[in-house]
């Protein structure tokens, strides 16, 4: 990780099992972008959900990742639910793909550049071009797939130059959790662009290549047994360890703090403002 480290959102950060989580709305979090971009100061985001979380445990590398982001957003239901239950409220999902959609769709207002680093081979390309076509005037200034390996080191400096020659505002990292985590601590400082965000597959679901679930099953925290449905070989194992794991230490944290009482709720909810 870049010693110099990440400019972070001043604001409080919610400890779900142990990682901070921003305690942001949405709105919170298009302000906070648009503050970024504008300080000209490297920044990255992560858009982290439960298997963020639960991989930030037994690794300690990316628990710092996370710590060193200068947004730390719940991507899904149950780290909003843990959240406000801990008494950082209100806070909100704030959700890749969402973001996303309305960040392009202020761009063509705000002048913001983009780069779209990730995804399997076509489909930055087909996301750019849907974009282009959804959000009239956007810039969407390169693409680039890498493979699934790791780059040589003359590999990733050709990235760093091709990105950095692009002037991108904002760079969007599909790589997936934790790989797009551990690539934006790794770049910070060398890729120019004021923000990078990782937002996993977003790029899949904007460009059409993969579906999303229903809007209920978003908002009733069930989009994992969707993504489940729809990509079991990939999935199932991940899942069968994280939800299980995450329902019982969530239910953990939340009886002591029942025996505990809250640990400065009030003082946080104050220094939100």
């Amino acid at each position: 990780m870049s010693a110099q480290g990440s400019q972070r959102w001043l604001g409080p950060r919610a400890p779900v099992l142990g990682l901070g989580v921003s305690a942001i709305t949405f709105r919170d979090a298009l302000d906070a972008l648009d503050a970024f971009v504008r300080a000209r100061r490297p920044h990255y985001v992560c858009i982290t959900g439960v298997h963020g979380v639960i991989e930030s445990r037994s690794d300690p590398h990316l628990r710092a990742i996370h710590e060193a982001a200068a947004l730390v957003t719940p991507d899904g239901m149950p780290l909003v639910w843990m959240a406000n239950r801990l008494g950082y409220g209100p806070v909100e999902r704030v959700y890749g793909p969402d973001l996303m959609r309305a960040v392009c769709r202020d761009s063509p207002v705000r002048g913001y550049r983009h780069f779209l680093y990730g995804g399997a081979p076509g489909v930055a390309e087909s996301l750019a071009e849907v974009l282009r076509q959804r959000y009239a005037g956007i810039v969407v200034v390169g693409t680039h797939c890498p493979p699934f390996r790791p780059l040589t080191d003359a590999e990733d400096a050709a990235v760093v130059a091709e990105i950095n020659a692009a002037k991108p505002d904002i760079v969007w990292v599909g790589l997936s959790t934790p790989k797009q985590e551990r690539w934006m601590a790794a770049h910070l400082g060398r890729i120019d662009a004021p923000v990078m965000i990782g937002v996993g597959a977003a790029f899949d679901f904007l460009a059409g290549t993969k579906r999303q679930a229903p809007r209920w099953m978003q908002r009733s925290g069930l989009e994992w047994l969707f993504r489940l449905a729809t990509e079991p070989r990939r999935l199932a194992r991940r899942y069968a360890s994280i939800v299980p794991r995450f329902l019982v230490l969530a239910g953990l944290q939340l009886a002591r703090r029942a025996l505990t009482g809250p640990a400065g709720g009030s003082a946080q909810r104050a220094a939100r403002g």
